[in-house]
């Protein structure tokens, strides 16, 4: 296999910095049944609030499918400009307290998975990283009127055990952050991962709340500070936003009504912290959940 190493530019004076040595690492990849846009989320509020360096940055050359998922460019009266290209990049932040840990965000690479597991890995090993956190969000059919659920995953038992009561079995088509989780799991390394339950019909809206809900999870488990508040109010003007469009629609309104019954009977009356572990036979099906999707979707204003 070709070196790892070769799919990234990294900044050797950084990555020996003994600071950011024994730090957790947060893994935060969009691009797989994501939900609530958590991971730009989670990279632009943590990078427009606290100090942080360029650790190593990835070759989107050799990791991107650009005819798959082709690159913005911004058209300007007569002239194109702007190519947007994301970037997939390892960084090193320091919270408020003057702690340290780093963050790998961006885009799920299309191409080169093992490689790509390997040099993250490498990085991982070089830092000496002490707890590996995968962070994210998927569509569930849970309502947004209630606490967001966060299903806990990982080889730090005694976090896991503290979040689930059942242990569910499942298949499912895997993505690149859970590879690597299980790759560190392989390797001895601590890993634990939250994926928020996001509405099914907000899936691909900006839902600043999902973020603060993952960000408490990682402050839990890390004892890190992180930046909250911003976050809190947009959350609620989203929420307010969401309320108007939502009393104009019975249909949507029906359907919520029942996810917030089928929430209410998991969660007050047995204490799972997961639908995913739950018997999901009075959930609205695929059908209903399209249905209010549409509705919905028919009752947002147009962007500017």
């Amino acid at each position: 296999m070709v070196d790892p190493s070769e799919l990234y530019l990294g900044n050797p004076s950084l990555l020996d910095d003994p600071r950011l040595h024994g730090a957790p690492l947060i893994i935060s990849l969009s691009g797989y049944a994501e939900g609530g846009q958590i991971s730009d989320q989670i990279r632009e509020t943590l990078l427009e609030s606290l100090p942080h360096d360029v650790l190593a940055r990835f070759d989107p050359d050799q990791l991107r499918d650009y005819r798959a998922r082709r690159p913005h460019v911004r058209f300007v009266e007569d002239h194109f400009e702007r190519v947007d290209t994301p970037e997939l990049t390892l960084y090193g932040l320091t919270d408020p307290l003057g702690r340290h840990f780093s963050l790998l965000a961006g885009p799920e690479p299309d191409l080169q998975w093992n490689r790509f597991v390997d040099a993250v890995v490498d990085l991982a090993q070089r830092l000496d990283t002490s707890i590996v956190m995968n962070v994210t969000g998927i569509p569930m059919p849970v309502p947004h009127t209630r606490p967001f659920l966060v299903s806990v995953h990982g080889t730090r038992t005694d976090l896991v055990a503290q979040n689930h009561n059942q242990r569910p079995v499942a298949e499912m088509s895997s993505s690149m952050a859970q590879q690597l989780e299980i790759r560190f799991g392989e390797l001895g390394l601590d890993t634990i991962g939250f994926t928020v339950h996001v509405p099914q019909y907000l899936a691909d809206a900006r839902l600043p709340q999902i973020t603060v809900t993952a960000f408490e999870h990682v402050a839990a488990a890390t004892g890190l500070t992180l930046p909250t508040d911003v976050l809190r109010d947009a959350g609620a003007d989203v929420i307010q936003r969401i309320e108007e469009q939502v009393s104009g629609a019975p249909e949507v309104q029906a359907v919520i009504e029942s996810m917030e019954n089928r929430y209410d009977e998991v969660v007050e009356d047995t204490g799972q912290r997961s639908l995913l572990a739950g018997d999901e036979s009075e959930l609205p099906d695929a059908d209903e959940i399209g249905a209010a999707v549409e509705a919905f979707l028919a009752n947002q204003p147009e962007e500017d």
